[in-house]
């Protein structure tokens, strides 16, 4: 029989918001256990689930509640929590970014070597089901060899509700912390290689929200394949009109350019911050609402190889080869929002012991890209990673 695996939450927001219907739908999963100051979400999970809660991390890690941990803190406590898990035994799903420093990688690293507990880093779009799909289709040789890879996001990222260090770049505010990893584990999932150099000028175009809203980026492979990455997160184009207004969780949505920006529009700090954690768990249980029915994306997405161009579909990625275009579709999950790869990834390490694709170690490459998009921006020159 399969064996059970007893998950903690380590933060209730909103990405625990987002992820926990996937895990709730894991068969083998089971939760336990959650930790967050908020008293309010600790209320709500142990309604949800029946869970014991704590108001910290290292309480429950102490209470022997549970096999692994979901960490889903701010960007700046994951070190921590992952060494703290390691400690006691304890695998880890962690969050993207991984952590903010590569010293803070290096030392989440080493932990999980030393206690000999599995880490994988994640959610990002990088096990989105179309993305998998791509990547199998060039490796299979189908299409020929990858040569270049476009992912254009527009959004309204910057106006959502925000805690002030979510608008402070060194304290993992902004979008090169937040939504450039996604772009970056995208591609470097597709590619399979290692990147050679990048490229990056980025933006910051409103004085009150002080930290890069904008990205525009080249990044070669050793192999000589290119990526180009552009995103903007200012409010008003919005790239789901290219995904078949499809939103980024998979849900059909309705074109309603700029309202996140009037919403916000006139609220203090304070304001903000309430609206922000009325926007999580707390505020809305599991899965924000969203009524998913499609894969989740990012922005609009093409891969072009030798034989044919790919992108993703609502429900698989449409191939267009010399015949013209047909659609492979994607496997159904087990339920929406679409996060299954990442739990069936992190479930087969810590009970079968196979070593995680996305492990700490891509992590850390992954943070090594967005650190050095950020220094080639801020120094006007390309940055090796070699």
């Amino acid at each position: 029989m399969a064996r059970e695996l007893r998950l903690g939450v380590i933060g209730l927001g909103r990405a625990a918001a987002a992820m926990l219907p996937a895990l709730v739908a894991h068969p083998h999963v089971r939760m336990t256990a959650a930790a967050d100051p908020n008293p309010q979400a600790r209320t709500r999970f142990e309604s949800d689930f029946g869970g014991v809660t704590f108001e910290t991390a290292e309480a429950l890690y102490a209470s022997g509640t549970v096999d692994a941990v979901y960490i889903a803190t701010p960007h700046g406590l994951h070190v921590d929590n992952v060494v703290g898990a390691a400690a006691h035994g304890i695998h880890t799903i962690v969050e993207k970014p991984m952590a903010l420093t590569l010293a803070e990688c290096d030392a989440m690293i080493e932990a999980v070597d030393r206690a000999g507990t599995a880490l994988v880093v994640g959610h990002t779009h990088a096990f989105d089901p179309p993305t998998i799909l791509m990547r199998d289709l060039i490796a299979s040789g189908e299409v020929g060899a990858l040569r270049t890879m476009v992912n254009i996001v527009s959004t309204n990222f910057l106006y959502r509700p925000r805690r002030p260090e979510e608008l402070d770049t060194s304290l993992g505010g902004g979008i090169m912390f937040n939504q450039v990893p996604h772009m970056l584990e995208i591609v470097r999932e597709i590619h399979g290689g290692t990147l050679r150099a990048v490229r990056a000028v980025t933006g910051i175009f409103d004085p009150a929200r002080k930290t890069e809203g904008s990205l525009a980026a080249f990044l070669e492979f050793t192999d000589g394949a290119v990526a180009q990455l552009t995103y903007n997160g200012y409010d008003h184009f919005d790239t789901d009109e290219l995904h078949f207004w499809i939103g980024e969780g998979g849900e059909v949505k309705q074109p309603n350019y700029g309202a996140t920006r009037r919403a916000l529009a006139g609220a203090d700090s304070d304001r903000e911050v309430a609206l922000r954690s009325q926007s999580g768990y707390a505020g809305k249980g599991i899965g924000r609402g969203i009524a998913a029915t499609h894969f989740p994306h990012f922005g609009f997405f093409l891969a072009s190889c030798e034989r044919a161009d790919l992108r993703p579909s609502a429900d698989g990625i449409l191939v267009y080869g010399d015949d013209g275009v047909r659609e492979i579709a994607g496997r159904k999950p087990r339920v929406y929002p679409d996060k299954d790869n990442v739990i069936d990834e992190f479930y087969a390490a810590v009970v079968d012991g196979v070593p995680p694709r996305h492990d700490a170690r891509w992590g850390r490459a992954t943070m090594a890209a967005a650190i050095a998009l950020l220094q080639s921006a801020r120094e006007g020159r390309e940055i090796s990673l070699l």
